[in-house]
């Protein structure tokens, strides 16, 4: 079915609780939250559909998403043992984790456009002007979504410091 391997089916399945917990996270919270119970699950599967991209790549580009993908979760959850950062680590930490959901969704959305319905995808092609027109949405979703989380975190910083 749509053509997936048995380690596809693998990478596919594991990776679907991040967009859960990552949804959930936003939406509760408006951050990954990496020391928390969907933060774990949400590093689990995160790590799990990184590294089996190299196992599924057909693409160069695919292996560069799953590199930077475990790159940028390393930094999301550990930037907060480097204490010398101050401040700035919980900016580095929402940067790096909400870029990790970015990471996540543009292969899910390009995967299900030209794969979706079985037999007859809505896009032929990752150059197709609705796989285009998704990640066009997904990078505006993602900007706007840091300049909010940044507003958000600037306002916590200052009430912190005012008390």
């Amino acid at each position: 079915m749509f053509g997936i391997s048995p380690i596809g089916w693998v990478h596919t399945l594991g990776s679907l609780p991040a967009l859960g917990t990552a949804a959930y996270m936003l939406v509760r919270h408006g951050r990954i939250v990496p020391r928390s119970i969907p933060g774990a699950i949400y590093l689990a599967s995160m790590v799990l559909g990184g590294a089996t991209a190299f196992l599924v790549a057909k693409q160069p580009v695919s292996y560069v998403i799953g590199g930077v993908t475990l790159i940028v979760i390393a930094v999301g959850y550990g930037v907060h043992r480097v204490t010398f950062l101050g401040r700035m680590r919980r900016y580095i930490e929402t940067i790096s984790l909400s870029f990790s959901v970015l990471l996540l969704l543009v292969p899910t959305v390009t995967e299900t456009l030209t794969r979706v319905p079985d037999g007859a995808p809505l896009a032929s092609s990752v150059s197709s002007p609705i796989v285009l027109g998704a990640h066009t949405a997904l990078l505006l979703a993602f900007v706007v979504g840091l300049i909010v989380q940044s507003v958000v975190l600037r306002r916590e910083g200052r009430a912190r410091g005012a008390t």
